[in-house]
């Protein structure tokens, strides 16, 4: 669990994080969003215990980070979003390396760094971390960030450089740690990732929350906007339901009825998909046009 008391910090005068309150539980995989200058960088900071509040606190599983930065070190992995290694070393060298300033015994580090390679696809490498490509470097940070079996994963901007299979492992291992109970914030502006895999989300503006909850709770398409696009589409021997719902803006049905193009004032997906079920059809494709995406945020952007 990670907890914000009301979190504050401020450079000459200028707060940087202001009154930050939050409380992000177990098995919960949040998304932390904001515009460049809003407050990520310096939230995470205190999180890991590198910087201190100027007031309030940050906790790990009740323990304050500024009163108990080792112990809060035990029992979190971080991932910054570029990952320093050891050049000269192998993939097994740095975490061998890591996993000794943990006190791990070394059958119990053998053990544990080959089957974090094996995660990560980084299994057999010998080449030193001087020749890995971005991508590489970015799959041993997720390993480096397991490697002390962490309560709680904090990553900053984890599938940067990523090629699809690496997001893909990336995703399966998110998911993973959220069925063990562990907390997961991932600050990212790949909007589309961040949807992808997190469960709830807060966004952050001026170093304030200006929105925090579920998806389906803060979703919505700003006054004005045209893109709020839910695109639908069944199976070939199933025909099109009609839709009967009051934030629906529009429905453009195609001529075999087999897909929908439905403009709505909100995410009305889980009503959609209630439909559809109910009358027996068949889906193959029920999605929110990433500009829905994209304009969802903005809004709460440019409404500070």
């Amino acid at each position: 669990m990670i907890e914000f008391e009301h979190l504050t910090k401020e450079y000459n005068g200028i707060k940087a994080v202001d009154d930050l309150c939050l409380t992000i539980p177990d098995g919960e995989v949040f998304g932390l969003l904001g515009p460049n200058g809003a407050g990520k960088s310096t939230t995470i900071l205190m999180l890991i215990g590198l910087i201190e509040p100027t007031e309030g606190r940050c906790l790990i599983d009740g323990v304050e980070v500024a009163k108990n930065p080792i112990e809060v070190k035990h029992r979190i992995g971080y991932m910054p979003e570029d990952v320093g290694f050891y050049a000269t070393l192998t993939a097994e060298q740095n975490l061998d390396f890591f996993a000794r300033l943990y006190g791990m015994k070394k059958a119990e580090r053998k053990e544990k760094i080959e089957s974090l390679l094996e995660l990560v696809g980084l299994s057999g490498v010998e080449k030193k971390v001087g020749g890995y490509s971005k991508g590489m470097r970015q799959r041993l940070g997720i390993a480096k960030a397991l490697i002390n079996d962490p309560a709680v994963m904090i990553l900053d901007e984890p599938t940067a450089n990523l090629d699809p299979q690496g997001v893909a492992d990336y995703r399966r291992i998110i998911q993973e740690m959220a069925k063990q109970g562990k907390t997961v914030l991932v600050s990212s502006h790949i909007l589309s990732e961040v949807s992808r895999v997190c469960t709830s989300v807060g966004i952050l503006s001026q170093g304030r929350i200006v929105a925090n909850g579920k998806w389906e709770d803060l979703a919505r398409i700003p006054e004005g906007s045209t893109s709020g696009e839910i695109r639908i589409n069944v199976r070939t021997k199933e025909a099109m339901p009609e839709f009967s719902n009051s934030e629906i803006i529009s429905v453009d049905y195609t001529d075999d009825r087999k897909g929908a193009s439905v403009l709505s004032h909100s995410d009305i997906r889980d009503d959609i998909s209630d439909v559809l079920q109910k009358t027996g059809t068949g889906i193959r494709e029920l999605s929110l046009d990433r500009d829905s995406l994209e304009d969802f945020i903005l809004s709460y952007y440019q409404e500070q």
